[in-house]
């Protein structure tokens, strides 16, 4: 899957683990600069929700440059592993947190804190993006009046969902990978 690394800030060029097997999708390095760009204004003090993290580069990305604090939620033992490896070898233990959990458990439960950033990237074709996004709109106590909710799926997985308390405001295509941001509906919180 090529060189997996950090792209900017702090740690940049740091190499990043890629989690053993066949079962991880990691962000591509374009597709993360992308991202990056656009939330760039946004990012210094943030703190993000690493939702199905792999191997933690998003949130990783994150604090190299100058977020918070960045939970990572993955339900898979040897990404769990890659996550916590990933964040000593960049410095950045100290402001990850690592939660060994399925995220539709963790998006169930009251939050015990919000997010600035909620990135959703699951496995791909299993329609589990828009649970968890669903999962979110249902219980919007993980947000901010102004969070940033970016889902990472194929384009040819993108369906319009049946939002209450969430909005579609972006969407961004590179290759075959597309970027969906979402918002909280003004006056949902």
């Amino acid at each position: 899957m090529g060189n997996l690394s950090v792209i900017g800030g702090k740690a940049k060029g740091f190499k990043l683990r890629s989690v053993p097997g066949n079962g991880t999708r990691p962000i591509m390095s374009m597709v993360k600069a992308a991202l990056f760009n656009i939330v760039s204004p946004y990012v210094l003090d943030s703190s993000w929700l690493d939702l199905f993290a792999g191997t933690g580069s998003v949130g990783i990305e994150s604090l190299s440059r100058g977020a918070a604090m960045a939970r990572f939620v993955e339900n898979h033992r040897q990404a769990v592993k890659t996550i916590h490896a990933n964040l000593e070898h960049t410095g950045f233990a100290e402001w990850g947190e690592v939660w060994h959990k399925n995220v539709f458990s963790v998006l169930s439960e009251l939050a015990d804190r919000q997010f600035d950033f909620v990135y959703i990237a699951p496995p791909q074709f299993k329609d589990i993006w828009s649970r968890a996004l669903l999962a979110l709109d249902q219980n919007p106590s993980w947000l901010l009046g102004n969070s940033w909710i970016i889902v990472q799926i194929d384009k040819v997985e993108y369906k319009p969902q049946p939002l209450d308390n969430l909005e579609l405001f972006r969407r961004e295509s590179y290759g075959s990978t597309e970027l969906v941001f979402y918002m909280v509906k003004d006056g949902v919180i």
